[in-house]
């Protein structure tokens, strides 16, 4: 057979897709450890809820002449949050796993910082470096994942693709508000 005919064995398909149907969408096709899978979207779980509350906190706190901007993408940003962290939960429990909604240790298992910001500049730096982290994560993730698992790893990709732009976002509201160069924050000792 040539590699531009497709032929299935639709017998032995419909025969394993039978067997362990307690499984749900894990065949035994798949070859990631879902345990690990499962662990990291837990810890993208606990990321995009901490964004959300972040977001959030910022839209209700924005004061100053450049609030109506900010404002109106605090409020989209936590919105997407919310939807990347729904589509992480229902992809762990298609996995077999349970998200983990837990307030306690959320910090913890998040990868951002919740960091309040005390002025809008100060917000919207926090938000860049939070998206940059996300960027950051989600692209180590969609590398570990790799062909083992593509379900995951499409929607991980389209949540970094939402991510990246969510980080321009920032980037161009910093850049209007302080049109010199960015400085960063040092939160490390």
């Amino acid at each position: 057979m040539s590699k531009g005919d497709f032929v299935s064995d639709l017998k032995e398909i419909r025969k394993r897709a039978r067997e362990h149907i307690q499984k749900g969408a894990v065949t035994a096709d798949y070859r990631a450890n879902r345990g690990v899978v499962i662990k990291i979207l837990n810890e993208a779980l606990a990321t995009e809820i901490v964004c959300v509350l972040r977001y959030k906190r910022h839209f209700y706190m924005a004061q100053g002449i450049d609030a109506a901007n900010a404002t109106e993408e605090f409020a989209q940003h936590a919105v997407d949050e919310q939807s990347h962290a729904d589509q992480i939960a229902l992809r762990i429990t298609q996995l077999g796993g349970e998200p983990n909604f837990s307030p306690v240790g959320l910090v913890d298992r998040s990868h951002s910082e919740y960091v309040e910001g005390t002025g809008l500049s100060e917000m919207i730096q926090e938000d860049l470096v939070a998206e940059r982290i996300a960027i950051d994560s989600y692209s180590e993730m969609i590398r570990y994942v790799g062909e083992d698992d593509v379900t995951t790893r499409i929607m991980l990709e389209k949540i970094l693709a939402v991510e990246e732009e969510h980080a321009n976002d920032m980037a161009n509201l910093l850049k209007k508000m302080n049109p010199g160069p960015i400085k960063a924050n040092d939160t490390t000792n």
